[in-house]
């Protein structure tokens, strides 16, 4: 129930979806039972009323519009089906567009309420020096462009600005994805919402709080999001039309014949059995199986696809694009070499062993990768005697009576010795260097990255199968880690873009949409969400993945396994072959049975009969995908 604790529970068309649900149940109970009709028949009219009066409402302002709403029809066509004497299945149709009507809703609002809290990435006050340089704490609203504040070491940023003083080291991953932190010195941006490390910082402001970065991800999911929440399945769109052409054809169906003197008993026994076999539940109900099937397969896979539209919609994918950090790679940082200098007295592993315990009592993501891969090697050591983080530079500890100092290359002056071959080389290939000093004298570097996944490129290889096109990596990583990735994920001819804030990222696959893709994104982060809503599938990794990401994203993967994006396109591709061969099915039932009522007599039981009779074999068809032996085959195509 955590869906009811977080609010959806109050949403009213969750509660009437519910009520509406509740009472279709009591009167199915009561009709089994053998209870008097009038007792079950009020029950149905009762979940008539409560799930049927929103949509009918609704459609009926859509009429004053001229705008003739599906759901309207459906209500209309329910009421008719109780009209005569079929209060059972009429009941039912409203539940099941109640209780769609609920689920929208609560994804909508889990998506505002996601958008909402990201602005609680940006501190709610800040620091401000005054021209004396006292300090005063003020709201991060009123910061002016020019201002100075202070950053003090664990605090986020409070706005966009570059440093004027001070060293040390920002997580900016919510706004670049960045798997590593950014050393940040004089002259170097930082954005608000981004946490600050050791250091203290004095930050200029650059952008008034309405126009920071992270005010900008808000906004462009928020418009993203609202323009894809227009998008409908294919079937609605028919639908919308074919209903027009029902409502008129009933009411000739109607009309006509008592002008010619029909009795009214028969005429209106004549439309509704016309109404019942051509409404378009049959074809609706030919839509949905396929898709539903293939979300609860998907979902016992990993893969929660959030709607049938977003089914719909990964079936027509043409090209995937991966972001980096988190996406194709872990999302965080593991030694990759440790490189023993000609100056080293000791062997790699004596080496790693000492950089361990400096870097023990260290809260870095690089620390802790050294700390990960000495005790993944079962090396042991002792503690450190002291030991000191220095903002921008990197830790010095003392352990086992030697003075040892692990920072970035350029965070002390060249000494001889100093390993600057190495460093190149490392960076060249795309890792991040630290150099290991032991009493002032380098003895290794060491190169760190975050690690690509375990089978990202056999599933890079099969979205390559499945779409027919190659993938696009999106970063906003430097183009040397970029590239290492990609060639390590199998991307190494593809579309490769580095260096990408959030706005770029969207201007990205809008830029690969105008020239005809139909482009899924694959992402995880905060700066990922506005081209999660901008793309025609937005795909989010589950276990690393940000609220908003989740929220934003059509479907997500739950188990972070990148081998399910290509299965979940197959599977959908499968779905809509199946929905296909159903329309053929409904329309060919819907069209025999038209002319049987309207060229001869189709008795009413005999109608619904065959217009049930068609929703039961196409239900049962596109059910088929129910089975594990789908995913298997979406998994193997």
């Amino acid at each position: 129930m955590t869906w009811w604790r977080t609010g959806a529970g109050s949403l009213p068309e969750v509660r009437w979806a519910l009520a509406a649900t509740a009472l279709f149940a009591a009167g199915g109970i009561a009709q089994l039972a053998g209870a008097p009709p009038w007792l079950w028949w009020t029950l149905y009219l009762a979940c008539y009323a409560a799930g049927g009066w929103e949509p009918g409402l609704a459609g009926l302002r859509a009429l004053r519009e001229r705008t003739l709403d599906v759901d309207l029809l459906m209500v209309v066509a329910a009421i008719g089906a109780a009209a005569i004497g079929q209060v059972f299945d009429g009941a039912l149709l409203i539940v099941i567009f109640a209780t769609s009507g609920a689920l929208e809703a609560v994804a909508t609002k889990r998506t505002e309420d996601s958008v909402r809290g990201l602005l609680d990435l940006a501190p709610e006050q800040a620091t401000r020096l005054t021209e004396t340089g006292a300090e005063e704490v003020v709201d991060t609203a009123a910061l002016n462009v020019g201002e100075l504040i202070v950053v003090r070491p664990g605090e986020r940023i409070g706005a966009d600005g570059r440093v004027e003083t001070g060293a040390s080291d920002v997580d900016q991953a919510t706004i670049t994805g960045e798997s590593l932190p950014v050393d940040k010195r004089p002259g170097d941006e930082v954005f608000a919402g981004t946490l600050n490390g050791v250091g203290v910082l004095r930050v200029r402001v650059t952008r008034p709080a309405a126009d920071t970065v992270i005010a900008r991800i808000v906004a462009m999911a928020e418009q993203a999001g609202a323009t894809k929440a227009r998008t409908q399945l294919f079937i609605e769109k028919v639908e919308q039309r074919y209903s027009v052409a029902m409502v008129a054809a009933t009411l000739a169906v109607f009309a006509l014949p008592l002008a010619w003197g029909v009795p009214l008993q028969e005429a209106l026994l004549r439309a509704m059995t016309f109404m019942i076999v051509a409404s378009p539940c049959a074809v609706v109900l030919a839509t949905m199986p396929p898709l539903l099937a293939a979300m609860a397969t998907a979902g016992r896979n990993g893969v929660l696809v959030k709607s049938a539209v977003a089914m719909e919609q990964l079936a027509t994918v043409t090209q995937v694009a991966f972001d980096k950090t988190g996406t194709l790679t872990e999302g965080r940082p593991h030694l990759a070499e440790l490189r023993p200098l000609p100056t080293a007295e000791t062997g790699a592993d004596a080496l790693l062993a000492l950089a361990a315990a400096a870097e023990e009592g260290s809260e870095h993501p690089l620390g802790q990768a050294i700390v990960r891969a000495a005790r993944a090697r079962g090396l042991t050591w002792s503690g450190a005697e002291t030991f000191e983080a220095v903002p921008g530079s990197g830790v010095r500890a003392r352990a086992g009576g030697l003075l040892v100092e692990i920072g970035r290359p350029a965070a002390s002056p060249p000494q001889d010795g100093e390993p600057a071959a190495a460093v190149a080389e490392l960076e060249e290939a795309g890792y991040s260097t630290v150099v290991m000093r032991v009493d002032g004298k380098p003895v290794a570097v060491l190169a760190l990255a975050d690690r690509v996944r375990p089978g990202a490129a056999a599933a890079v290889a099969h979205t390559v199968a499945v779409t027919g096109t190659a993938p696009v990596l999106l970063t906003g990583d430097n183009p040397r880690t970029a590239a290492r990735v990609a060639g390590a994920a199998g991307l190494r001819d593809a579309d490769v873009r580095a260096e990408l804030l959030p706005e770029h990222k969207v201007q990205a696959v809008r830029h690969l949409q105008e020239r005809g893709a139909r482009v899924a994104l694959v992402g995880d982060g905060v700066n990922d969400a506005p081209a999660l809503a901008t793309a025609h599938v937005g795909i989010a990794m589950g276990r690393t993945g940000s609220d908003l990401a989740l929220d934003t994203a059509d479907a997500v993967i739950t188990r972070d396994e990148l081998a399910a994006v290509p299965a979940v396109i197959a599977l959908a591709r499968r779905a809509r072959r199946l929905i296909v061969a159903n329309l053929v099915i409904a329309a060919t039932f819907i069209a025999v049975l038209v002319a049987w009522d309207l060229l001869g007599e189709l008795p009413l039981p005999l109608g619904v009969a065959g217009h049930e009779g068609s929703t039961v074999i196409v239900g049962l068809n596109g059910l088929r995908l129910l089975r594990q032996a789908a995913w298997r085959r979406a998994a193997a195509s």
